[in-house]
Order: C-alpha cells, then structure tokens, then sequence
C-alpha cells in the first residue's frame, strides 16, 4: 500500500496515494480496497483525507468501486481533500460527490489542500 498517514501542522491524515497509476485499474482497485479499511477502522466523524490522484486515471471499471467504497468510509470521515483532478476526472469527482453525499474540496497543490485539512 503506498498510501499512509502523515502529520501536518499538527494534524493527523490520512493521504491516499492513487498516484502514477496512469490507466492501471488493478492497482487503482488494490489502494482503494486497503484505504477503504483504514478508514472504516476510524471513529466516526474523524478521519481527515488528502486523495492524489496525479497522473491516474478514473476509468469506467473504478468508477463504481469509488461510489461504493465513498458511501462506506464517509461517516468515518471529517474533510476529503483531492488533487490531481481536473477535467473530465473533475467531473467524475463531482459526480461520485452527488451520488454518495461525500463533499470533496478540490485543490491544485498539495500544501494547499493540506492546509485546509488543518485549519480547523
């Protein structure tokens, strides 16, 4: 699993690297089934996330996988930053947010996006 927590600013998250997968679904679908039970191992309301998708793709066989595991995690989750996402993975994004209810705040730079986890 390449994903894990870090601290910042005090700040315990947990980052899902999805990163440089490109259009691999098999080690999209592998990171998603081992974040998944970390963050259903978290108390309820709890768990801050940055997901990096950078360079991977959301392709029509993860799609489905990402609403289910999303409506899963998101009563063990306070706040999802994303990054790496942008056009039609955007749209996707938003998509998965409207089906499963899980708000995602979108962001362009990783310090950014760590920032916001941290602010409150």
């Amino acid at each position: 699993m390449k994903s894990k927590w870090i601290e910042y600013k005090g700040k315990k998250i947990f980052y899902q690297d999805f990163s440089n997968n490109f259009f691999n679904d098999k080690a999209v679908i592998s990171e998603l089934n081992e974040v998944q039970e970390v963050i259903l191992s978290q108390p309820e309301n709890s768990a801050l996330v940055l997901s990096n998708f950078m360079n991977t793709e959301i392709t029509s066989a993860v799609m489905p996988l990402l609403n289910e595991s999303s409506k899963k995690t998101k009563s063990h989750i306070r706040k999802t930053a994303v990054v790496g996402v942008s056009g039609i993975k955007r749209t996707l994004g938003d998509l998965l947010s409207r089906i499963t209810g899980q708000a995602l705040m979108y962001f362009n730079d990783e310090n950014e996006a760590k920032d916001w986890l941290a602010e409150d």
